[in-house]
């Protein structure tokens, strides 16, 4: 974790979310699936005005020992999710009048039933006194939402999903719930993005894995298969042309926040931008090249490690641009310790001596470029030389005036995406930066002869033992947003290259004469075809592994 007087924000506690619970009750209309959904009040103190799904905070009387004999469970509904079951179930009878019981009979109680029954008073005694038995084993898991930390008023939500009772009809309370509307996920999203039905984001994301359903049938069979949520979030905001943005875990700016805004504070702007540097902590800074395209996303990333009492390190100083690199100066008010360069390409090194000569021509101390040199596997474009070479776990320091040392990079050698290309872990803050080894949004290219799938996965193995020997929680790429949950975002990678691999193995066994051209064609078929010319690179790195010999 970055040393807490070198975050961007004071610390501070988020309020802790109370537990409450939510059922989308579901069914079939002319279109597919629909789903129920109210107006919330416009004086209700969370998300007023907005249109939701049936529920509310878990209460003290919803923590019923079971059994009971007005509740049904299904057997594998485990006890700890009972209190969130019975109330989803009561929050729809108490909001909307719609209950999710049987009759004495087993069958869906009758509407005259449910409408003789007080929603005001306490649910379970009346069920008792009528016979009626609570169907939670009707409910299936669907999600867990935590409000985001930026909010003063929070909630962890179980979602459920169950089907809307026959014969029932759903009448609001008018006290917290207005208009219900059944709604297919689908015209609920359109005309959310319209602007004519306010909701908040759990919902929408909730809406938009529900639109995938055909019909009430598909996700009530799926739902009743999960033990426990199968997905759990807790978003994070920021700042994307102009207006308010959430993420979700999954997505490539949300490590970035929980980087720069641990506690939720609703302060970083995520745009892209070229023109000044974007502070990750009080001594990180990065600055993105000018130089966006397929192969470099946004641009490719200049890190500035540092702080004015110590001097600076740059990281990957980018292409030769000199605007790049005299934004680079001037962030650094000239005072630059170290040049380091992740590897040889192109949109890494080649700013590295017009940054050296930069600070010659001002008359600041000429600081060494450093990393590994080129090798004769190569492309000519790749050529580079730094001042030194740089050994593997050697330690560059930037100490303060009376010697102490500040800030600490060490050097890990990790080949693959290219033979030159080493790492650098922050040990003081567990910060990785990556280079092209790891990136957000993307999976980097092996190109051999210099780029080799041997050593790429390798390397990928000695960064996940550094995430548990270093702490190591963020990793900073060369390209994208900030990664966060490093050991799984590298588990994740090494997965995906051998799920990857196990496809091109299969394609090989069926096209055993193929070329790369017909291999690409079936091996990378959930790729677009515009990509398949870069794609045919790590193809032939994959091949060349299976095979076991060298480029």
């Amino acid at each position: 974790m970055v040393r807490p007087h070198l975050r961007l924000h004071p610390p501070h506690e988020p309020p802790v979310p109370r537990p409450a619970a939510t059922v989308v009750l579901v069914r079939d209309g002319a279109q597919g699936l629909e789903v129920l959904m109210t107006r919330r009040s416009a004086h209700a103190r969370f998300a007023p005005g907005a249109y939701v799904f049936p529920g509310g905070a878990i209460d003290a009387d919803d923590h019923t020992d079971a059994p009971h004999p007005a509740i049904a469970w299904r057997p594998e509904q485990a006890a700890g999710d009972r209190p969130a079951l019975l109330a989803a179930v009561r929050e729809c009878f108490e909001e909307l009048g719609v209950l999710l019981a049987r009759d004495a009979t087993g069958r869906w109680v009758a509407p005259d039933t449910v409408a003789a029954l007080d929603r005001h008073a306490p649910l379970l005694p009346q069920c008792v006194a009528r016979g009626l038995t609570l169907a939670a084993d009707t409910l299936g898991w669907l999600a867990r939402w935590i409000t985001d930390r930026d909010l003063p008023i929070r909630f962890d939500v179980a979602f459920f999903v169950a089907p809307m009772p026959p014969g029932q009809t759903p009448i609001a309370d008018d006290r917290e719930q207005f208009e219900p509307v059944w709604i297919t996920p689908t015209e609920a999203l359109q005309r959310h993005a319209a602007g004519a039905l306010p909701m908040v984001f759990p919902t929408v994301r909730t809406l938009e894995h529900l639109r995938r359903y055909a019909d009430s049938a598909a996700l009530l069979a799926e739902c009743a298969r999960h033990r426990g949520p199968p997905w759990t979030s807790c978003p994070r905001a920021g700042w994307l042309h102009g207006q308010e943005a959430r993420f979700m875990e999954h997505e490539a700016p949300y490590g970035e926040l929980a980087l720069t805004c641990p506690d939720g504070q609703l302060a970083h702007m995520l745009d892209w931008r070229h023109d000044a540097p974007v502070a990750l902590a009080r001594h990180v800074q990065r600055l993105t090249a000018p130089n966006p395209g397929p192969m470099t996303g946004p641009g490719t990333n200049s890190y500035l490690v540092g702080e004015p009492d110590t001097g600076h390190v740059v990281i990957d100083p980018g292409p030769d641009e000199p605007a790049h690199l005299q934004r680079l100066f001037d962030a650094t008010a000239g005072d630059i310790r170290a040049i380091v360069c992740t590897h040889s390409h192109p949109d890494h090194a080649p700013g590295a001596k017009p940054l050296q000569a930069l600070c010659a021509a001002a008359g600041r101390a000429v600081p060494p470029v450093l990393g590994l040199p080129s090798g004769p596997t190569a492309r000519p474009t790749s050529h580079f030389r730094p001042d030194r070479a740089l050994a593997d776990g050697e330690r560059l320091t930037l100490t303060t005036g009376d010697g102490t040392v500040r800030h600490t990079l060490r050097v890990l050698h990790t080949p693959g995406h290219a033979a030159n290309h080493l790492c650098l872990v922050l040990e003081e803050d567990g910060l990785l930066f990556s280079g092209d080894h790891i990136l957000n949004g993307s999976t980097t290219v092996i190109d051999p002869p210099d780029g080799d799938m041997d050593a790429y996965l390798a390397s990928l193995q000695r960064l996940r033992a550094a995430c548990d020997s270093d702490r190591i929680e963020f990793i900073l790429p060369a390209h994208g947003y900030v990664l966060g949950d490093a050991p799984r975002a590298i588990e994740r990678l090494h997965a995906h290259r051998l799920q990857r691999e196990a496809k091109i193995a299969r394609v090989l066994a069926t096209h055993p004469t193929g070329d790369l051209d017909l291999w690409v064609r079936h091996a990378y078929d959930d790729v677009p075809p515009h990509l398949w010319p870069v794609a045919k690179r790590s193809l032939l790195a994959h091949v060349l592994r299976l095979r076991g010999h060298a480029p």
